[in-house]
């Protein structure tokens, strides 16, 4: 009978032992080297062995520890005795020595001819398995991998492949459990595909019957007690409430699992569950009435079927669409007759949101309601999921207490256990790869965290010390003349290394006032630099563009392609807020940043929280500057703080953390800043390739300063004299003369007066 005709069975691989017991061991199709070890059973006869597998198998946890699938053949299995001759390791004057005596190993493994013409060859004692072209080679190969297992192993490592007695394959058709598994079979393989909903959704009861889906862990209480919903037929719609993080989407998978290995017994046909998104249903729909008519489609296939359709976030069902209408307005009807079940996600905010405007809907829903993962039962999953997904990484049990110390701290925006698994994936790619074994401890756990969130080790970790000092002297290497503005920075940072900022609102909220160009700006940058080891996490907005009324909502858009402030931080919570002139922004604005500042949330256009409680919030403002008399570092009568007051409502200056002046440039510290952006060019690309350094004279310092500063402006021209004096003179000699290499270019004054520079 060919391998297709053949219904899928399980095998049973039997080993005789002394006193004429067996032991049986479930036989895999596949096994990967994450894989559970099988199932078996010792017993007096192949009965008692054979009732013990039947309770493992149906004990198994289908789609979460293994899968009843993985033990299903369609190929007939044979049998074959190989003789393997060994040469065990000996001691000579006190070294290892390979002996020259030799022992004879007898190996039985198994074999069965595919589809395709090659032939798969097992070992179950060893869970071995290969795949030959040609049977005839199976000796040979089975003799190598014998040899290299026992190449340097003691002697007594012959002991595990001694021959116990005969040991041979049997068919096995447990009852009840293989019609179950050949009923899923046929579910999932008969049914006709449904046209429309194929091309917009995947089917993961199939992907998990596949393999293609990640098995989830653990146990969660909430999906056993909804268990009860899933049987009904037919089945309701349901809605998952809670934050990001908690398991929403974990949940759905459960669901298709539990939907795969429910026996037939309970009731209601086994059904599939599509799943997709409300931009994948749309995408692609350009034209007038495109899109209606594919939700119609699907609501038609998927009408009155076992079939469930999760549609990932509810809010988006009731966002509106290209030509008008949401999608809510197709589908709401079949979803509140029953006819449609649907399962969709949402956090508290989003469901108060989408009750102010589609309460009908949500009362065909039964909510679900998902809590955050305690850190007990967590830190027991947490080895597990790693024997799972990486082997050769593992965290210490402080190691791991510590890593959640930090999620904990610093990504309040998503909840356990998400935020963890998310990490550990991220882990296993970082420290992935061959190698020996790596065991995680507490500091390496902060180390690894440090490159997952950039937020360095000296601000995470207590053994490395960094106070308030210290972080403000890092400030004043980049950002010359504000030594007080440092300072408030340093203390505020110092305040995050210990653990003793508000959790409820932003890291810090700081208005930089003073003159344009002293460094406010410069200040901000350094922020983001420190805390994320990046300027790029610097989310930047010019508070200009906002001073209609109106246009505060601009903050808050989500469509697709825009980059609102709410999508930024929504992206990246960890992050640097600049928002520069805040002075003219409209008082809708300030309305918006109570919130943030107060809560350390912001709530979109679509109704979800933003969460700013990992974010440094930094306003500037020119206000109160007075006038100005040529001459460095001179300012008429400037107010800046009676400005600040006059300006701003009270409530507003009272959620910040600070307001800090910054003063006027000198001439030495624009010197200083001169040096600073020669350093910076110097590490440009182009001068680094060919090993050019920059070095510039006392005399084309200052005048360059002189140059570069403004008296309006302060030192903010600086830049663009550099690059058309310094840097544009460099370039263009480096492109004229490729051999122009490996030596030092001085900056220096033309003889004749100060009045030119000179590139040597």
């Amino acid at each position: 009978m060919s391998a297709a005709a053949r219904a899928r069975s399980f095998r049973v691989w039997f080993v005789s032992h002394d006193g004429g017991r067996l032991s049986g061991t479930l036989m895999p199709v596949r096994h990967g080297v994450l894989d559970p070890r099988p199932p078996s059973a010792f017993g007096p006869s192949e009965e008692s062995v054979l009732a013990q597998l039947e309770r493992r198998l149906l004990e198994l946890e289908v789609g979460d520890d293994d899968s009843v699938d993985r033990y299903l053949w369609s190929e007939e299995l044979l049998t074959r005795r190989i003789d393997v001759e060994v040469h065990p390791e000996g001691v000579i004057e006190g070294r290892q020595v390979i002996g020259a005596r030799k022992i004879p190993l007898r190996l039985t493994y198994g074999y069965c001819q595919l589809a395709t013409g090659a032939y798969r060859v097992v070992v179950p004692r060893f869970l071995w398995l290969f795949y030959l072209e040609d049977l005839a080679s199976a000796g040979e190969v089975l003799r190598g991998a014998v040899a290299t297992v026992l190449l340097g192993q003691a002697a007594s490592s012959l002991f595990d492949f001694r021959h116990e007695g005969p040991e041979y394959a049997r068919e096995w058709q447990p009852g009840a459990l293989a019609e179950s598994a050949a009923a899923r079979e046929r579910d999932a393989d008969d049914r006709p595909e449904l046209a429309v909903v194929s091309q917009v959704a995947e089917e993961w009861v199939g992907k998990l019957r596949r393999g293609q889906l990640p098995p989830v862990v653990g146990v969660d209480p909430a999906f056993e007690a909804a268990r009860p919903l899933l049987d009904r037929h037919p089945p309701p719609s349901i809605l998952l409430v809670g934050p990001p993080g908690a398991g929403k989407t974990t949940f759905v998978r459960r669901i298709a699992a539990y939907r795969l290995g429910r026996p037939r017994g309970k009731g209601a046909p086994r059904g599939r569950l599509y799943a997709t998104s409300v931009d994948r249903i749309v995408a692609g729909m350009v034209y007038l009435g495109m899109w209606q008519e594919r939700v119609l489609a699907m609501v038609d296939e998927l009408g009155g079927e076992n079939d469930y359709l999760y549609v990932d976030r509810l809010p988006d069902l009731l966002r509106p669409q290209p030509g008008g209408g949401t999608v809510a307005d197709l589908m709401g009807p079949a979803v509140a007759s029953g006819e449609l079940p649907v399962i969709a996600e949402c956090d508290d905010a989003e469901l108060r949101w989408c009750r102010e405007r589609a309460a009908r809907l949500l009362d065909a829903f039964h909510l679900v309601r998902l809590d955050e993962m305690a850190s007990a039962p967590l830190l027991e999953l947490i080895p597990i999921y790693q024997r799972r997904h990486n082997q050769r990484v593992s965290l210490h049990a402080d190691a791991a207490r510590r890593l959640l110390s930090h999620l904990a701290a610093f990504r309040p925006d998503v909840r356990f256990p998400g935020k963890a698994f998310r990490f550990l994936d991220w882990l296993n790619q970082d420290m992935g790869g061959e190698g020996a074994p790596v065991e995680l401890l507490p500091q390496g756990a902060s180390e690894a965290f440090s490159r997952y969130s950039g937020v360095p080790t000296e601000i995470l970790s207590d053994d490395v010390p960094a106070g308030a000092r210290d972080i403000a002297g890092a400030m004043r290497r980049a950002v010359v003349g504000q030594d007080e503005a440092c300072d408030v920075c340093g203390r505020l940072l110092a305040r995050l290394k210990a653990g003793m900022q508000d959790p409820e609102r932003p890291i810090g909220t700081l208005l930089f006032v003073g003159p344009t160009g002293v460094g406010k700006t410069e200040l901000a940058k350094q922020l983001a630099a420190y805390l994320f080891a990046d300027q790029a996490r610097l989310v930047r907005a010019d508070m200009s563009e906002y001073m209609a009324p109106g246009s505060s909502q601009r903050l808050l858009d989500v469509a697709p392609g825009v980059a609102s402030l709410a999508q930024q931080i929504r992206k990246q919570p960890l992050s640097v807020v600049l928002l520069d002139e805040i002075e003219k922004a409209h008082p809708e604005v300030f309305d918006l940043l109570l919130g943030v500042l107060g809560e350390g949330r912001l709530t979109d256009a679509a109704g979800r929280l933003v969460d700013f409680r990992m974010t440094l919030l930094v306003m500037t403002s020119n206000l109160g500057g007075g006038t100005r008399v040529p001459g460095f570092g001179e300012e008429g009568a400037a107010d800046h703080m009676g400005a600040v007051r006059r300006h701003f409502r009270a409530e507003f200056l009272g959620r910040l953390d600070a307001v800090v002046t910054f003063r006027p440039l000198g001439r030495g510290q624009v010197e200083r800043i001169v040096e600073l952006e020669i350093d910076k060019a110097s590490r440009r690309a182009g001068l680094r390739r060919r090993g050019i350094s920059l070095s510039l004279s006392r005399e084309a310092r200052a005048r360059l300063a002189e140059l570069g500063f403004d008296p309006a402006l302060g030192a903010r021209p600086l830049v663009r004299v550099l690059e058309e004096r310094v840097v544009t003179p460099i370039a263009v000699r480096l492109a004229a003369d490729p051999d122009y290499r490996d030596r030092e270019i001085r900056i220096v004054t033309a003889p004749r007066g100060p009045d030119d520079l000179v590139i040597e």
